[in-house]
């Protein structure tokens, strides 16, 4: 019998029963826990499998669990869990990609407007009892740049051609054929920065793409330009990044993910800043198909049939 441990955030609640009723139909011995209201280190040791959203699964967690052979993210990023450690133990690690691109690309547009229009600078006049007109941005013809061009990219491409936007995108990833359909141009990575009114970062984080947006890359925007992060917050070099807001060098910045979680409120209380508590995955619909396919992955496991997505 398989000893399956599922460690998810509380606002999954709701996928966290499911999955475990799913998987004890199976067979499996499921152990549920509510991500950092208790540890991993507590329940790890004779579990086979981990269901795994932001915990970070380490080699301390890896030596806490010897019969471990494999771990499930919940999600698409895998940079909480050592990689490395986990293919020299021959523990098997698959994802969820692109489950998790409509709500992500949904929210990057609702950033981008927010932060546009002032909407949430707005909201907190009015709910405090005032009244004042703040100007904004339209978005309409302005040029988008996107950084990353993966399924997240490609649905946040797509929204943006009903705001009739000029899009641009950078990526190793070049999908010629969607991106002729979309109306979209691949560009280098430094015209996208000096060209684009808004840019979004929807690229995965790897060593080579920490802190790809620097200080040096951050002096080559518009001062009307408008930065909107949802992919990993080290993407991003906050100090510089903070530097720049502060001397207005950039118009904005709406940002849903941060090095840090909860953020350094320097970043997050700068009047030209919006921010989210890494939402972009939170939905119903997102949360029931991440389920769905990580239920048919350890089912496929216990049968020992082939895995689907596999990272290493």
């Amino acid at each position: 019998m398989a000893k399956v441990l599922v460690s998810l955030s509380e606002v999954f609640v709701a996928e966290n029963k499911k999955i475990k009723e799913e998987l004890e139909l199976l067979g499996a011995d499921v152990r549920s826990i509510v991500t950092k209201k208790a540890s991993l280190l507590d329940y790890v040791h004779d579990a086979e499998v981990i269901i795994t959203g932001v915990e970070k699964i380490d080699r301390t967690i890896m030596d806490a669990a010897p019969n471990l052979k494999y771990i499930s993210k919940f999600g698409t990023g895998v940079d909480s869990i050592d990689l490395e450690e986990a293919a020299k133990r021959k523990i098997t690690v698959t994802n969820t990609p692109g489950q998790n691109a409509s709500s992500v690309a949904d929210l990057a547009f609702g950033l981008l407007l927010s932060i546009s229009r002032n909407l949430a600078k707005s909201n907190e006049i009015v709910k405090n009892g005032g009244w004042k007109l703040l100007m904004g941005n339209d978005v309409e013809g302005k040029r988008l740049g996107i950084i990353g061009f993966g399924e997240i990219g490609k649905k946040v491409a797509k929204r943006a051609t009903g705001f009739d936007m000029d899009i641009v995108a950078y990526g190793n990833y070049k999908d010629e054929e969607t991106a002729e359909k979309l109306g979209v141009h691949f560009i280098d990575l430094d015209e996208l920065l000096a060209t684009s009114d808004y840019v979004v970062i929807c690229t995965n984080l790897k060593e080579s793409t920490y802190h790809l947006i620097n200080k040096q890359k951050l002096a080559l925007m518009k001062k009307s330009a408008y930065l909107i992060n949802i992919s990993r917050g080290d993407l991003i070099d906050e100090s510089a990044l903070i530097q720049c807001l502060k001397e207005n060098h950039i118009k904005g910045a709406a940002l849903d993910v941060f090095s840090q979680e909860p953020p350094n409120l320097e970043l997050a209380q700068l009047e030209n800043v919006i921010c989210s508590s890494h939402i972009g995955g939170a939905t119903d619909e997102c949360s029931e198909r991440i389920g769905e396919t990580i239920i048919e992955n350890i089912q496929n496991y216990i049968k020992k049939q082939p895995l689907t997505h596999v990272v290493v």
